[in-house]
């Protein structure tokens, strides 16, 4: 049932507005910019579903609660328990400090998450100020003249003012699946009478296009008063993301554990409680990699932003994991590969070839039908560069004949299907009773509309596949007469007769070549998937580097069985005359070759290929909102070159968050060494909650800022994707992190135990002991790249700034402890370098 007629904002509507109904906006022109400014003011933002943004407190609540402050809150008890009250006060002055840095940083992720967000919010065609502009779908106000068409929700409630096969699918209103058919609202109607041309909020164009005049937005939409949501879906985790948690997870119960363990250790050799659990939360301190979750956000979060800088927009978090992993890349040749500059570069009629450039001034007679008929098969107001490319063919070609009809009336649209990919547009002419109806399509189904026999469709053909050898795509044009005001069901029922053939030129984009090189360096199969002839593949692929000795067409696609598919994936890289629905089957067969697919795509039949895909790519300025939708990444401006980019840098995250994690595992195990080893072997224990507060502060910054800055290695496009799967840190690379944090933790616990035995004082050895421990951990930051990256990346790495910061900062901190007595009795230890 279609959903009840919403109250619309035309309905409330006072002599005080600037706009007193639908109706009184001027079509022409659409609102101006004040009326736009006093709509917004009585009817607010167009926004259903609207989030609150993450506040500080709200930061600061999620913080309170971690584990680690949880502890150590508990250990500065202890010490105002046992009287030790500066010990209590240093220690929760560090809290707050570290408190402070943590929402510090959260809040400047979520704001980064936030600007993302809004990068990825809906837009809306709509008419202002006489021009047609794209704005944000949340800035439509009341009596906005707005455009929809087919794979873009419907941004606000409205009349459809004028349309054309228009289709929409209301199903989240309604629960229906089926599409409902609209059509124009008549002007003296009343509003009860508008439900076949009322447009809601929220709906999806499955078919056509349509002009809208918006009557109701954000609650006041019958989507915003039934209180459903477009956003209320959260992203699922990844797969990295469920690997760390279960990790940070088991590390927190065994911290837990370890509290009690170390407690009763403690106890049972020195007969005292309070001290033993001091021990255990300084262990567990140390056990718990509570930097894990924080890093992820942080590395995902900044990448992001990273990429979109690059003109990628990440739309799905997990899609900055999976980049790293990309082997094979599946790329549309329009607009991608090519410029998306189209313009006519010949034409053929009669058995002639005419060559039309730059300096084109005059076309003959004997092309002026087929240049006719051409722009009476286009849209009347062209957006897409080919039907504007045909237009201007026709303004030069026709100049001054009697074949530029601005008196005809278009009464009648055949819309081009996967079936027949060929369009027609029915005309009223000045004779009675006399419609002209104008065709265009792939030159194929065009020779099928007009019934030609075999030898004169294998001339023609043979032509169009001539012209499209020399990288050019290949349209035919066909013309018919009807008398009758009943309409054929399909295009079959007129008497088409073909008129010639039209070539269009689209220049390779420039960077192309040398982006493609980059992927093949690295690894990366790159399939051109496109529905131009074999031979405009084959001759854009040649140009571009993609290997085209073979071509599969989608007849031939048709008739391989899954397993032929699936062998024809692994060695074809051009695909032609493919339709959309058959990308998918391509995307299924890489997928169960086991390789890792990167699929683009801009219509509303390429989503289910999108949505297959390991990292669906959208097209931000030409693609449907619903391709957009589904994609993890929606390129924000049409072009090859940002897909590369963003797998590099999706390589450099994952390569610095290896190092991330890396570190922790090395640093780690000297702190939690020298906690529990101290105790189990009769030792006076060497840390406190207070000094592994301190190493948090060189940690927490080294992993977030020092190896999230990381430069790139020169050489990181030069080696074969990680394979799926893989661990985030492997065998080899986990044995050397923990090698390297096992002889930091010998050097630091030798250092103090040598120095128990050789009488020196315990300030003085847990002193050197810590120095020594702040040292390695430094040191670490230093050796853990130079360990973890393969020999054949080179040695020498770029500057890090923010490496030379930390370690000056840390630098800085040390020499403080070792000169200030005060400072240094804070943390139990004594001031080596005292005046």
């Amino acid at each position: 049932m279609p959903a009840p007629p919403a109250q619309h904002a035309s309905d409330r509507f006072d002599s005080h507005g600037t706009v007193d109904g639908p109706w009184a906006t001027d079509p022409t022109r659409g609102l101006t910019s004040a009326q736009v400014t006093a709509q917004r003011s009585r009817f607010g933002w167009n926004v259903v579903d609207c989030t609150p943004r993450r506040t500080w407190l709200s930061t600061l609540w999620e913080v309170l609660r971690e584990p680690m402050f949880l502890l150590l809150l508990a250990a500065s008890a202890i010490y105002l328990a046992i009287g030790d009250t500066s010990e209590a006060l240093t220690l929760l002055a560090f809290v707050i400090g570290i408190v402070f840095l943590t929402v510090y940083q959260s809040h400047r992720t979520a704001q980064v998450l936030d600007s993302l967000r809004e990068l990825s919010a809906p837009r809306a065609k709509v008419l202002r100020d006489g021009q047609r502009q794209l704005v944000s779908a949340a800035d439509l106000v009341p009596g906005d003249i707005v455009f929809v068409d087919e794979g873009n929700r419907v941004p606000a409630d409205g009349l459809a003012v004028e349309l054309h096969e228009l289709s929409v699918d209301e199903s989240l209103l309604t629960g229906e699946s089926a599409a409902v058919n609209k059509c124009v609202a008549q002007h003296d109607a009343s509003p009860g009478d508008h439900a076949d041309s009322q447009l809601f909020f929220g709906s999806m164009v499955v078919q056509g296009q349509a002009r809208m005049i918006v009557t109701a937005t954000g609650p006041s939409t019958t989507l915003g008063r039934i209180g459903k949501s477009l956003s209320g879906i959260s992203e699922a985790l990844s797969p990295l993301q469920i690997e760390t948690r279960t990790f940070v997870n088991r590390f927190a119960a065994a911290a837990l554990v370890t509290v009690f363990l170390l407690a009763a250790i403690y106890r049972w050799r020195s007969g005292e409680w309070l001290p033993g659990v001091l021990a255990g939360i300084t262990l567990a301190m140390g056990i718990l990699p509570e930097e894990i979750p924080v890093i992820l956000t942080v590395f995902f979060a900044l990448g992001a932003r990273r990429i979109a800088k690059e003109g990628v927009l990440t739309r799905r978090m997990s899609a900055i994991e999976t980049l790293g992993q990309t082997s094979v890349l599946c790329v549309d040749k329009t607009g991608t590969l090519t410029q998306n500059r189209m313009s006519v570069s010949a034409l053929a009629a009669h058995g002639r070839r005419f060559d039309v450039d730059s300096s084109t001034q005059r076309i003959g007679p004997a092309y002026h039908e087929l240049i006719e008929y051409l722009v009476l098969a286009s849209e009347i107001d062209p957006v897409d560069p080919m039907e504007r490319a045909f237009h201007e063919t026709g303004r030069i070609g026709l100049a001054g004949t009697a074949r530029l009809h601005a008196d005809w009336s278009l009464v009648h649209e055949y819309a081009l299907t996967p079936q027949l990919p060929a369009m027609s547009h029915v005309w009223l002419t000045p004779e009675p009773e006399r419609y002209a109806v104008a065709c265009k399509g792939a030159p194929e189904a065009v020779c099928t509309l007009c019934r030609l026999d075999e030898k004169e469709a294998r001339t023609i053909l043979d032509q169009a596949a001539e012209m499209a050898s020399g990288g050019l795509r290949v349209l035919g044009v066909a013309k018919a007469s009807h008398s009758r005001r009943d309409w054929p069901e399909d295009q079959h029922g007129f008497g088409f007769t073909f008129l010639g053939l039209v070539g269009l030129s689209d220049p390779v984009r420039p960077e192309v070549a040398a982006s493609i090189a980059q992927c093949h360096a690295a690894g990366i199969r790159v399939i051109m998937v496109t529905g131009d002839y074999p031979s405009t593949a084959r001759a854009i692929a040649a140009e571009v580097g993609i290997d085209s000795q073979r071509v599969i067409t989608g007849q031939e696609l048709a008739t391989l069985s899954p397993t032929q598919v699936r062998a024809a994936v692994q060695d074809v890289e051009t695909f032609a005359r493919i339709r959309p629905e058959q990308k998918l089957q391509l995307v299924g067969a890489l997928r169960e070759n086991g390789e890792v697919v990167a699929m683009t795509g801009d219509g509303v039949n390429d989503a289910p290929a999108l949505k297959a895909a390991h990292i669906g790519i959208a097209m931000g300025l030409r693609g449907a909102e619903v391709a957009r939708e589904v994609a993890a990444l929606v390129l924000l401006r049409d072009d090859f070159s940002p897909i590369v980019s963003a797998i590099r840098l999706g390589r450099r995250i994952y390569a610095n968050l290896v190092l991330a994690i890396s570190y922790l595992v090395a640093v780690h195990i000297p702190m939690i060494a020298a906690a529990v080893i101290p105790i189990l072997v009769g030792l006076p224990p060497m840390l406190a909650p207070v000094h592994i507060v301190f190493l948090q502060l060189v940690i927490d910054p080294a992993c977030s800022i020092v190896f999230e800055n990381a430069p790139e290695d020169s050489r990181l496009m030069h080696v074969p994707p990680r394979r799926a799967g893989a661990r985030l840190l492997s065998n080899r690379v986990f044995m050397q992190a923990g090698a390297a944090g096992a002889l930091s933790a010998m050097l630091v616990l030798g250092i103090y135990a040598g120095l128990l035995r050789s009488t020196a004082s315990l300030p003085l050895a847990r002193t050197l002991a810590f120095d020594a421990l702040v040292i390695v951990n430094v040191v670490l930051i230093l050796v853990i790249p130079m360990m973890s990256r393969p020999k054949r990346l080179g040695i020498r790495r770029p500057q890090n700034r923010y490496l030379w910061m930390v370690l000056g900062m840390t630098s800085v901190a040390l020499l403080l402890l070792m000169t200030v007595p005060s400072l240094a009795r804070l943390f139990g230890l004594v001031a080596l370098l005292s005046p």
